[in-house]
């Protein structure tokens, strides 16, 4: 089934698994994705900015877009194609729509300043995967650079009708959201799936503000999901209490450079990845950063008992 305007919930973004040699684990794949449908997951999202993309062959990221597809059964696979030029671009949206993903994300590229630049850039890439792929928008100017307005992101919602989801992840962007929702209601705007990134930090507000879910790759996506559906039933401070908890970690896998690091290590931690090897050029923890990352896990693992409650009972 294509991804279209209703999709909400919470759609991790998936790291590459990886042997220390740098050769993809197959094994920690399928762990990570019986992972995230027990956390539950509505979807997912793979080769993605932290999915380290670019550092895969083609036939690479296409076998890890068939493993999750065929591990996720039938629920949505979202599929990261942003490349240099659009004919590669072209290549893997086509395979991995008649793979049986739900559809593809498109990040502008870096170089792109003016409005017209980046508006122009969304035309030549639906016209160059097909009005017929649904795409994911992604907001990122933290990493991107690119700075896209409300009233851009309307311009190419409405110039392409295959955008049907926006990955938001501007920072600060609440007031974003809240615009966008705006022309939405006052009817400039036809309807879109939001969901956020940036980790998850803001994700308790962003919620309030409209956004759909999370699509993003925090190493805990019971939490994700969680504070998502808890929002949705109107109990926001049972989601803000959940939110808080995991704030410290959050905060701390939200450094610029070592993210990704921090990331896999909890989830190798957890038994969730075998390895927390990048492959490279990539960053990696040091002692130091390894030791305050366990200092963190033990604090949360105190509130395991609150932690679980809650997840019960959203």
């Amino acid at each position: 089934m294509k991804l279209d305007a209703t999709a909400a919930g919470m759609f991790p973004i998936a790291p590459t698994p990886f042997h220390p040699d740098g050769r993809i684990d197959e094994a920690s794949i399928d762990r990570l994705i019986e992972r995230y449908r027990a956390a539950g997951a509505d979807g997912v999202t793979v080769l993605g900015i932290l999915g380290e993309a670019p550092k895969l062959e083609p036939e690479e990221s296409l076998a890890i877009t068939a493993r999750f597809i065929d591990g996720f059964g039938g629920l949505p696979v979202i599929v990261g194609v942003s490349a240099p030029g659009f004919a590669a671009m072209r290549s893997l949206a086509h395979a991995a729509m008649e793979r049986g993903a739900a559809g593809v994300m498109i990040a502008p590229p870096p170089a792109l300043r003016a409005d017209e630049q980046i508006t122009g850039y969304f035309r030549q890439a639906v016209q160059a995967i097909g009005a017929d792929i649904p795409f994911v928008l992604q907001d990122y100017p933290l990493t991107l650079t690119v700075q896209m307005s409300p009233s851009v992101i309307r311009r190419i919602v409405e110039e392409n009708p295959s955008c049907v989801m926006l990955k938001h992840e501007d920072w600060p962007g609440l007031e974003k959201i809240s615009a966008l929702r705006a022309f939405q209601k006052e009817g400039s705007m036809r309807a879109l799936s939001i969901l956020t990134g940036n980790g998850g930090l803001f994700l308790e507000f962003e919620m309030e503000r409209g956004a759909d879910g999370a699509m993003t790759g925090y190493a805990f996506p019971e939490m994700l999901a969680a504070v998502v559906r808890l929002q949705k039933k109107g109990r926001r401070d049972e989601a803000h209490d959940l939110f808080d908890a995991h704030l410290p970690l959050l905060r701390y896998e939200q450094q610029q450079g070592i993210g990704l690091a921090v990331r896999k290590y909890v989830l190798m931690r957890s038994g969730t990845l075998a390895c927390d090897a990048q492959r490279q050029p990539g960053s990696a923890l040091s002692a130091t950063a390894r030791a305050e990352v366990d200092y963190l896990l033990q604090r949360l693992q105190r509130r395991d008992e609150p932690l679980a409650s809650w997840l019960a009972a959203s």
